[in-house]
C-alpha cells in the first residue's frame, strides 16, 4: 500500500513540477481557489466535511480549475468571479469522482483508498450530492445566467454520459463513434465547461473568442481521456496509481480494446470477448499483448495527437498572450505523456 501511495504522489508531484511555469503564472488566483474550496466545504454535518475534504485534498493537479483561470486570463479578465467559477468546476469534478467510484466499485484512486471503500457507498453518494448542490449555490453567488446555463447543461450531460457508459458495459459491438460520445459527455465536457465559463466571466467577450475557448476545452478533454486510454495498456501501473486492466475487469471497452477487437485474429478476438463478458483479468497479460500487437496503441496515439492539434488550432485563433501560451503548454504536456 505504501509503495502505491508513494508512486502516485511522486507522479502527481512530477506532473505539477513539469507545469510549474503555468501554475506560477496564475499563482495568486490558484491560491485563492485553494483557499475558497475548503471554506465552501463547511457543513453542520461532520461526515460531509470529512469525506469532502478527503476527496478534494487527494493530490490532483486541478487542471479543470486551472483552465478556468487561464481562459479568463487569456481574454484579459481582471476581476474575481473566475475564482468562484474555478471552485465550482472543482466541486462538480469531485462529485463525479465520488459517484464514479461507487458505480465502478473502485477501491483505489490516486494511490489511496476511495471514499466509498473507506466510508461506504451511501455516504459517498450523498456527499457527492452535497458537492453538486454546493456548486449550484456558488453559481447563484456568481450571478451570471450565461455561466449557470453552461454549467447546468454540462452537469446534466455528464450524468447522461455516466448512464451511457453504464449501458455500454460489456457491449462488444460498441463503435469508436459511440465510445467518443461517451468520453465527450463524461470527460471532455467538464474541460469544455471550464474553458467556456472562464471566457464568460469577461464583460461582453467577443463571441468568436468564447467559441474558440469552448472548442479548445472539448478537444483538450478528449485528448486527455485518449491519452489515459493509451496509458492503461502502454504505461506503468505502479506510476499510474491504478492497475492496468481496471477497465477490462469492469467490462468496459476503451479505444485500444475496441480497435484490437476489430483488428485481431479470431482467436484473439474471442479471448477479449470472453474477458469482457466475464469481467475477468485472468488473461490480462495475453490481452495486453494482443492490444499492443494489433496496432491499437499506435491508432489511439494518433487519435490523441489529432485531438491535441485541433485544440492547439483553436488557441491560434485568440490574441496571443502569456495565458494562451500557458494553455498551449498544458496541451503539449498532456500529449507528451504519450512518449
Amino acid at each position: 500500500m505504501k509503495s502505491a501511495i508513494s508512486s502516485s504522489v511522486s507522479r502527481s508531484a512530477g506532473e505539477i513540477s513539469a507545469l510549474a511555469p503555468v501554475y506560477s503564472l496564475v499563482q495568486e488566483d490558484f491560491s485563492a481557489v485553494n483557499t475558497l474550496i475548503p471554506n465552501k466545504l463547511t457543513s453542520v454535518v461532520g461526515l460531509v466535511e470529512e469525506i469532502g475534504s478527503y476527496i478534494v485534498e487527494s493530490g490532483g493537479k486541478r487542471l479543470r480549475p486551472l483552465m478556468v483561470l487561464l481562459a479568463a486570463g487569456a481574454l484579459g479578465y481582471r476581476g474575481e468571479k473566475h475564482i468562484s467559477v474555478a471552485a465550482i468546476i472543482e466541486f462538480l469534478h469531485t462529485a463525479t469522482l465520488l459517484h464514479d467510484d461507487v458505480v465502478d466499485h473502485s477501491g483505489m484512486r490516486r494511490g489511496r483508498l476511495t471514499a466509498n471503500e473507506k466510508w461506504g457507498n451511501a455516504p459517498s453518494v450523498l456527499v457527492g450530492d452535497f458537492l453538486y448542490s454546493r456548486a449550484f449555490q456558488l453559481m447563484v453567488e456568481v450571478g451570471s445566467m450565461d455561466i449557470m446555463e453552461v454549467l447546468a447543461r454540462a452537469t446534466n450531460t455528464i450524468a447522461e454520459g455516466e448512464v451511457l457508459q453504464l449501458t455500454n458495459v460489456g457491449n462488444l459491438a460498441i463503435t469508436e463513434a459511440q465510445y467518443r460520445e461517451v468520453i465527450r459527455c463524461k470527460t471532455a465536457l467538464l474541460f469544455e465547461a471550464a474553458a467556456h465559463t472562464g471566457a464568460l466571466v469577461v464583460d461582453q467577450p467577443e463571441s468568436h473568442d468564447v467559441e474558440a475557448l469552448r472548442q479548445f476545452g472539448q478537444h483538450f478533454g478528449i485528448t486527455y481521456q485518449l491519452v489515459d486510454d493509451w496509458l492503461d495498456y502502454a504505461g506503468d501501473s505502479r506510476l499510474l496509481g491504478k492497475n492496468v486492466g481496471d477497465d477490462l475487469a469492469e467490462g468496459k471497452l476503451t479505444l485500444p480494446l475496441i480497435y484490437a477487437l476489430q483488428n485481431s485474429p479470431a482467436t484473439d478476438q474471442q479471448m477479449i470477448a470472453d474477458a469482457i463478458r466475464e469481467k475477468s483479468t485472468t488473461h490480462l497479460t495475453e490481452i495486453v499483448a494482443i492490444v499492443q500487437s494489433s496496432g491499437a496503441l499506435d491508432y489511439t496515439h494518433q487519435a490523441a495527437v489529432t485531438e491535441s492539434q485541433a485544440a492547439l488550432a483553436e488557441l491560434d485563433k485568440l490574441r496571443q498572450n502569456q495565458h494562451v501560451d500557458a494553455m498551449r503548454t498544458v496541451t503539449q504536456y498532456s500529449t507528451a505523456r504519450l512518449f
